[in-house]
């Protein structure tokens, strides 16, 4: 299995992603393991699983944070790169034409087909837990701790029921799973980040949180303000998506600078291109009247929203390589991964199936494309074109 790769096979793999993963993080999730764990073989389940926990764990947008560490180790920190900016320039560059006054989906057949790469996130989610759930619960203990998960992530909606989720996870793993025996996980490369850089970026975070509200206050520079309020929002939110809307919403629209039509218009598009939904920031940062405004203000605030994120992530990996293989951090980890398997399984249910499917004719286009994924090995890139087609079918039929 080979381990090495070079940036330019990292970003044409992540653009792929970037143009079809469309339903948001958890979506995201199944769309990385699909075409990186699945088809491309980057790494095994479990290690993806063990990425993901840590992700969930970390400040910041956690899909885009699990690409990023892919992209770290498979081509270095070009490819770290090269995953970022694939992913989430062509939502990005889409949000920020939308914020120019250009439609995006409109009329009967664009709202099809929103409709239909909604309903398609079901059956790309639904993939990923079902194979996720093979690998990672293969025993009456750990399927209980993702049940757990499940309904504790269901009864505590948010970043709250998610990361209180993952610690009833590590809490079992380390009391009921001790002395497991499983079979051993394709051997994983370490990250390769020295801890002199790691820790740099540590302080780089607590520079960036501390000091850019000094000197935005100090400056009165309008991108300074900019910068911070992003950085700020990229930096205290878990698990990312949706849970990030209130502290945008805190910093830009009860601060005037976005007026409330304004941001649930943005936040509407965001819905309807695919990539991270992180990428709102651009469009926020577009039309803000604060700041730049327009391309610079966009690109001001996508990578102050980013930024924090991947500086603690990449603050942690290197302790994370030395640490992940003992016998203690493993039984953790394996109550982690089955719980991470619980909380995409109350994902898949809310908001994910609940939003998309209202009807037997959703129901039926969301259980072909699963079918088509699982049983036919369809890639999904061809599924969402599939899942598209059908959504402006059944639209044009209903309405």
């Amino acid at each position: 299995m080979n381990r090495t790769g070079s940036p330019w096979e990292v970003f044409r793999a992540f653009l792929r992603l970037g143009l079809t993963s469309f339903g948001g993080p958890v979506a995201h999730l199944g769309y990385f393991r699909d075409d990186l764990v699945v088809r491309r073989r980057w790494m095994d389940d479990r290690a993806y699983a063990d990425l993901v926990a840590l992700c969930q764990f970390l400040p910041g947008p956690a899909s885009s944070q699990v690409g990023f560490a892919m992209g770290l180790q498979r081509a270095g920190f070009l490819g770290a790169i090269a995953a970022f900016l694939a992913f989430t320039l062509p939502s990005a560059v889409l949000l920020v034409a939308f914020a120019g006054g250009a439609a995006l989906f409109g009329g009967t057949v664009g709202a099809g087909v929103l409709e239909g790469l909604t309903i398609i996130a079901v059956a790309i989610v639904a993939q990923a837990v079902w194979g996720m759930a093979r690998t990672l619960t293969p025993d009456v203990t750990r399927a209980g701790i993702a049940v757990a998960a499940a309904a504790l992530a269901l009864l505590a909606p948010g970043a709250v029921g998610q990361l209180g989720a993952l610690a009833v996870g590590v809490a079992a793993g380390l009391v009921l799973l001790r002395g497991v025996t499983e079979a051993a996980s394709a051997p994983l490369p370490p990250f390769g980040v020295p801890r002199g850089i790691a820790i740099g970026c540590l302080v780089l975070a607590g520079v960036g949180l501390i000091g850019l509200p000094a000197l935005a206050a100090v400056s009165g520079s309008g991108a300074l303000a900019l910068a911070d309020a992003f950085f700020r929002s990229g930096a205290l939110v878990f698990g990312g998506g949706h849970v990030v809307l209130p502290l945008l919403q805190a910093e830009v629209v009860q601060t005037g600078w976005v007026s409330p039509e304004t941001f649930l218009a943005g936040y509407g598009a965001a819905q309807a291109v695919p990539g991270p939904l992180f990428t709102f920031a651009a469009f926020l940062g577009a039309v803000s009247t604060v700041g730049p405004g327009g391309i610079a203000g966009a690109a001001i605030a996508l990578a102050a929203i980013f930024l924090p994120g991947f500086l603690v992530l990449v603050g942690v990996l290197p302790f994370w390589d030395a640490v992940r293989e003992r016998p203690l951090v493993r039984s953790a980890m394996r109550g982690a991964n089955a719980a991470v398997v619980g909380i995409l399984g109350a994902a898949l249910y809310t908001p994910v199936f609940t939003t998309a499917v209202t009807g037997p004719a959703s129901f039926l286009l969301a259980l072909l494309g699963f079918v088509l994924l699982t049983r036919f090995r369809v890639p999904a890139w061809a599924v969402v074109i599939i899942g598209a087609a059908g959504g402006a079918g059944i639209r044009l039929l209903t309405s």
